[in-house]
């Protein structure tokens, strides 16, 4: 597959660098506004062909797919323009601001005979697998606390007075959008949709959420959702059940995973997994797509499930704690 990339910061380096450990990945083209910007990465990456206009870039027929990593308020709007020129798209998360734009977005990627999906390397993960395969051995699962919390490089520009993206609601970012989605995309792929959200928010003074608490109630059980972006955790999230616990030390990498029984400790998971190995997955899973175009098969139907039932929890977050996007 020869793909393209939308965006040159770092986390477009981790796509590029996980992508070299997928078979017939190759990359193809670059895009950054700034034609200084787009050479110079181009180059670092062996790449022959960059894009300064994006509209010329969706005409290409050098590529088969792209990857985008633009600022979030623009990630709809793209993903859009190159589905309708036929190309297959897998956008960084969040993919998209609401559940109804990520339902269009799939239903025209299916009419197309393409494949259409957020970059998130949760339900990807070989942790996520380990999880599942290991809830019978907790027994009766009664709750759960996720956790992720972490102080973001970009917080000391934010209190310099500077306006990062990241703390910029306009950008359709915040602590909810880029961090606390790992929370509630290991939630819903567990244990469904929730029964009823109830949640809070932090703001900072420009209205950008700093950081949230959720709790997911299921008629069984509660998961408590807690993330910020001002502040940094050390410890594990945890599965309680009556028969053991489940002890993840990442909650967005799903690393440092744990079975524990009184005095049992199983490493399902270790602390050291490299993050081309983690990325590589989400990577595998949407070239697999793309090559079978198989909206039947069960494990897409789980990632577009999952990931519409994210999007509608955000929703529900957002309105009840009244953002401003």
């Amino acid at each position: 597959m020869k793909y393209a990339t939308i965006g040159t910061s770092w986390i477009t380096e981790k796509f590029i660098s996980a992508a070299n450990t997928v078979e017939d990945m190759t990359l193809a083209a670059v895009y950054s506004r700034s034609e200084e910007k787009a050479a110079e990465f181009a180059k670092k990456h062996s790449c022959g062909t960059f894009f300064t206009d994006i509209y010329k870039m969706a005409e290409s027929d050098c590529f088969d797919a792209v990857y985008i990593a633009s600022p979030n308020v623009c990630h709809y709007e793209q993903s859009k323009l190159f589905l309708l020129k036929g190309k297959n798209v897998i956008c960084e998360k969040p993919a998209t601001t609401t559940k109804e734009q990520m339902e269009e977005l799939i239903a025209l990627a299916e009419q197309k005979n393409l494949i259409y999906c957020e970059a998130i390397m949760t339900i990807h993960a070989d942790g996520f697998n380990a999880i599942r395969e290991n809830l019978g051995r907790i027994g009766n699962i009664r709750s759960a606390h996720f956790d992720f919390c972490q102080l973001s490089s970009k917080y000391p520009l934010y209190i310099e007075g500077k306006n990062p993206n990241i703390f910029n609601p306009e950008m359709h970012t915040g602590c909810l959008m880029d961090i606390g989605v790992y929370n509630l995309y290991l939630t819903v792929g567990l244990f469904g949709k929730p029964e009823k959200i109830i949640s809070d928010t932090v703001f900072l003074p420009n209205s950008c959420d700093a950081a949230g608490t959720a709790i997911f109630r299921y008629s069984d059980k509660s998961a408590v959702l807690n993330y910020s972006k001002v502040g940094q955790t050390y410890s594990h999230s945890e599965i309680i059940g009556d028969t053991g616990t489940i002890l993840i030390e990442s909650v967005s990498q799903l690393t440092g995973t744990y079975f524990k029984h009184k005095e049992q400790t199983e490493c399902l998971i270790p602390d050291e997994v490299s993050r081309d190995e983690i990325m590589s997955g989400e990577i595998k899973f949407f070239k697999r797509m793309c090559d079978n175009k198989d909206y039947s098969d069960k494990s897409y139907i789980f990632v577009k499930e999952t990931a519409l039932t994210v999007r509608e929890c955000c929703d529900t977050i957002r309105r009840d704690n009244a953002f401003l996007f």
